[in-house]
């Protein structure tokens, strides 16, 4: 068996020299172009976390697929939800014999764990607060010290009401 040139589109895979199996057919990528046609990691997530937003209820993963306005498969949908409840992204319960969705903050919620997870993450979290707050912007700066402060108040209110 002779090999197929270069630019052909398919490689019909055949014995060694190529060690594959014969009969699988393999796409031949040009260089640069791995990976063409797949999305940016999370942004399957993002659109079904909008989705789930929307809602503004507990959802089937079926009615997400019917929302995203795109040509997935229930079984990416469901891969996708599942994925984002082992992020604590959303939750589900059982009603009947199916799934209901739902996320489990709202987006600034979301974005609050996603930050807990990376600080999580760290070994010095006194240092990455430090950075952190040292690299806010003015503004920034001054909110978040404005809601620590509502933070403590709001807790020295409930130790004296217990």
């Amino acid at each position: 068996m002779s090999r197929p040139p270069v630019d052909a589109p398919f490689v019909r895979c055949g014995a060694p020299p190529w060690g594959e199996c014969p009969g699988i057919r393999r796409r031949r990528v040009k260089e640069g172009q791995a990976g063409v046609g797949r999305r940016r990691s999370g942004v399957l997530e993002a659109r079904v976390l909008a989705v789930l937003h929307e809602a503004g209820g507990p959802v089937t993963a079926g009615w997400v697929q019917e929302r995203l306005a795109a040509d997935l498969a229930y079984t990416t949908v469901v891969t996708v939800l599942a994925r984002l409840l082992a992020k604590n992204a959303v939750t589900r319960r059982r009603e009947g014999r199916a799934f209901v969705w739902m996320p489990a903050a709202d987006p600034a919620g979301l974005a609050a764990l996603r930050m807990r997870k990376v600080l999580d993450g760290e070994q010095d979290r006194r240092a990455v607060l430090a950075s952190f707050v040292t690299g806010l912007p003015e503004g920034d700066e001054q909110l978040l010290r404005e809601l620590l402060e509502r933070a403590e108040g709001e807790e020295e209110e409930e130790e004296e009401g217990d």
